[in-house]
């Protein structure tokens, strides 16, 4: 059982093994730049930013970890403990992550393409989890403005849910490290691929809370989302 701060390790994963294809970029891309920094060196200025997080697992692809690395040094990012290797799907890329991590922890999965990642939404989920033992992980979301329909294979829509259950799951996503790695463990043994990290805790019975968000914390994701950073600053 956790029992005072200091002796609470909270560790920040940042998921940067990404591609580009949708954005049909040359690069990955997490090296998007905005404000002369790439994308994911603006997410791990937050993580090294805060009082909270003690070490950093970098995720991402094979051939780009010395580039990483080299970023890292070049915006002095000193809390990094490692940089794992990306695997085929984000599931398997986070699993290898988690391979360097501390059981008895904290462990916030931080997508490595959103660059407007806020410390409050690590303490928020910190002081969560702290004071509600009966949750075994924090989401940040937003509620979905939208009406959403769900259609079948032939995009006939079959039912319309009620908008006020709704929530757009973001990242951070914060876990009790013992539970999200078994969590982990059991999806590799059972070949199961959630949609995100919260499904995998949620498969195998853990109860999650969700954490108000931003609208604005988006995960640039296509070339729409460009225009998005065009707003807020200069890209390169």
């Amino acid at each position: 059982m956790f029992s005072s701060n200091s002796e609470i390790r909270y560790t920040l994963i940042v998921a940067a093994a990404g591609v580009g294809k949708r954005m049909g970029l040359s690069y990955p891309k997490q090296f998007l730049e905005y404000k002369g920094k790439p994308l994911f060196i603006n997410v791990l200025e937050t993580g090294e930013k805060s009082e909270l997080i003690t070490d950093i697992v970098i995720v991402t692809g094979k051939e780009l970890i010395n580039e990483v690395k080299a970023a890292c040094e070049k915006f002095e990012i000193k809390k990094v403990k490692f940089i794992a290797e990306g695997g085929k799907e984000r599931q398997d890329s986070i699993y290898n992550a988690l391979k360097f991590c501390d059981e008895n922890s904290f462990i916030a999965v931080q997508d490595g393409v959103r660059p407007f990642f806020k410390e409050s939404y690590l303490e928020d989920a910190f002081n969560e989890l702290k004071s509600n033992e009966d949750i075994d992980g924090v989401v940040i979301g937003v509620p979905v403005k939208d009406t959403i329909k769900i259609v079948d294979e032939r995009g006939i829509v079959v039912s319309t849910p009620v908008r006020s259950t709704l929530v757009a799951a973001q990242t951070p996503q914060v876990f009790r490290g013992k539970i999200l790695i078994d969590a982990y463990k059991k999806a590799e043994k059972e070949k199961f691929l959630g949609t995100d990290d919260s499904s995998l805790v949620e498969k195998y019975g853990g109860k999650i809370k969700i954490s108000a968000g931003d609208y604005g914390n988006i995960k640039i994701t296509t070339i729409e989302d460009i225009s998005f950073l065009k707003q807020e600053g200069e890209i390169k």
